[in-house]
């Protein structure tokens, strides 16, 4: 994969565990390819088109990350990381989302409810190194 026009390398052989993401968005596109790319970076991936699927999924496997979308079909996602953020409290969420924020808002209020905030698209270099700030590799 590339980013940006830059070549990504795989992650190295053998490594340990691999830390577990939930990825929350009602874009199949989206989802599958994100999906794909931190796959292939190495992290166990869940993908979920919905809010409800989401909560379900949570309540089976604690993830290490979540990313979600803001603007989901059937839900608020802000609604949807208060409600996911009581089941799994201790877990940082990404919030990826074509919504743009002003800086202020992002301070002041994004900031209490979510570890990282990205807009789309944002390239997947960057996308990973979020993703690495938050949780390793």
């Amino acid at each position: 994969m590339t980013a940006a026009g830059l070549a990504i390398p795989p992650p190295a052989e053998g490594s340990a565990v691999k830390k577990s993401i939930l990825i929350v968005d009602d874009e199949a596109e989206i989802r599958n390819l994100l999906g794909e790319f931190l796959s292939y970076r190495g992290y166990e991936i869940t993908v979920v088109p919905s809010a409800a699927e989401a909560k379900r999924t949570v309540e089976k496997a604690l993830p290490n990350l979540i990313i979600a979308d803001l603007e989901l079909d059937e839900s608020d996602g802000l609604q949807v990381i208060d409600q996911l953020t009581v089941t799994v409290p201790h877990t940082p969420v990404m919030l990826l989302t074509g919504t743009f924020f002003e800086p202020q808002i992002v301070r002041d209020v994004l900031s209490k409810k979510v570890a990282s905030y990205l807009h789309k698209p944002s390239p997947s270099a960057r996308i990973l190194t979020e993703v690495q700030t938050l949780i390793g590799t």
